[in-house]
């Protein structure tokens, strides 16, 4: 009988395990390109076109703590015409997470505000802030606690001795970051000679809020980023290598990887009827993490991306293999007239 007990509480306490680690670092998208605002607030309003609006969805280790991430951002570039050479950048972002049996719940809500300005007809730098509201809750009913087995099994009618209720919390959060774009646009559409490339700095939590369910303030996240994507030339073919570096108190996050890109079918030149279709392929390795392969399907404005990832640490034998699946979905209102600089402008 005690084995049976053992075995119930095991996975109590690996969840909790998880919780404490959760509650240490800020959540993280393994499509980290695809949600800009949540990586560096410099890179809001920079892409090509009007609005911008993405949705991601996540879901991992359904096995031992259901892990599940809601993410929502909107933005756009302003005053391009009135200011020369400059522009205004304003977003929106929102996400929640809820994770475990406790329901351990963070809503999150960030206005992002940035200044683009044009170095050249090539290169762009950007500074940005962003200032929210972060509230955390939890709730333990759903929880089994040691102290509720009677030495024959699991006894829900027992007093746990824990707190039922706990008070959700909500404090303000800020960061700042800076950023550097830089593209060369193809000399025609069925060239395919263009590159783009992107990087930036940012710091999240300058204020270092207080945790909720926590004794420690949530330390400074600090990040590092960096893309491109080349055309190759005469061929469909584009290539796009990205890397993420994450550095928060004494745990730290590395990504890096690529997708290739096949244009499908090609944008008419003259009339525009014919939209432009392309696939992405490729994979990412977050080190000592996970391998997360990736497919993204693009068409005219829209942008649909799937991956997975399949768990490579220690955790991959507690989850059963069942690493997280996550789902994104990208809308750009375009400039028509502006809109042509080939590969991937959308991902930047």
């Amino acid at each position: 009988m005690k084995s049976k007990v053992i075995k119930s509480i095991v996975p109590v306490f690996i969840t909790v395990f998880c919780f404490q680690d959760i509650s240490a670092q800020d959540l993280h998208f393994s499509q980290y390109y695809n949600s800009p605002l949540v990586v560096n607030p410099a890179q809001t309003g920079v892409f090509n076109g009007k609005v911008r609006g993405i949705a991601i969805y996540r879901d991992q280790w359904s096995s031992l703590a259901p892990f599940k991430t809601y993410g929502l951002s909107i933005d756009a570039g302003i005053m391009k015409r009135k200011l020369n050479d400059a522009f205004i950048g304003t977003g929106l972002n929102v996400y929640q997470d809820e994770a475990g049996d406790s329901k351990l719940s963070t809503t999150q809500v960030n206005l992002s505000l940035a200044s683009v300005i044009s170095i050249n007809s090539n290169n762009s730098v950007s500074a940005g802030i962003q200032g929210g509201l972060v509230q955390k809750k939890i709730n333990n009913g759903d929880l089994h606690w040691g102290t509720q087995y009677d030495g024959e099994g699991y006894a829900p009618n027992m007093t746990s001795g824990e707190s039922p209720v706990f008070e959700n919390s909500t404090v303000g959060d800020f960061s700042i970051g800076l950023a550097w774009s830089y593209v060369r646009r193809v000399r025609n559409i069925s060239s395919n000679n263009g590159i783009n490339a992107s990087a930036g700095f940012a710091v999240h939590h300058l204020n270092a809020p207080k945790q909720a369910f926590d004794k420690e303030r949530l330390h400074r996240n600090f990040i590092t980023h960096a893309r491109m994507s080349i055309g190759i030339k005469g061929t469909p073919f584009a290539v796009n290598p990205s890397l993420l570096y994450m550095q928060q108190g004494p745990l730290k996050e590395i990504n890096a990887g690529g997708l290739v890109r096949y244009m499908i079918i090609e944008e008419s030149k003259y009339t525009g009827n014919v939209k432009e279709t392309a696939i992405f392929l490729g994979a990412f390795y977050r080190v000592g993490d996970a391998i997360v392969p990736t497919f993204m399907f693009e068409h005219a404005n829209y942008a649909l991306g799937v991956s997975y990832d399949i768990n490579s640490s220690g955790l991959s034998k507690a989850t059963k293999g069942k690493g997280g699946v996550e789902l994104t979905f990208r809308y750009i209102n375009s400039n028509s007239a502006k809109r042509r600089t080939s590969l991937t402008n959308h991902l930047f």
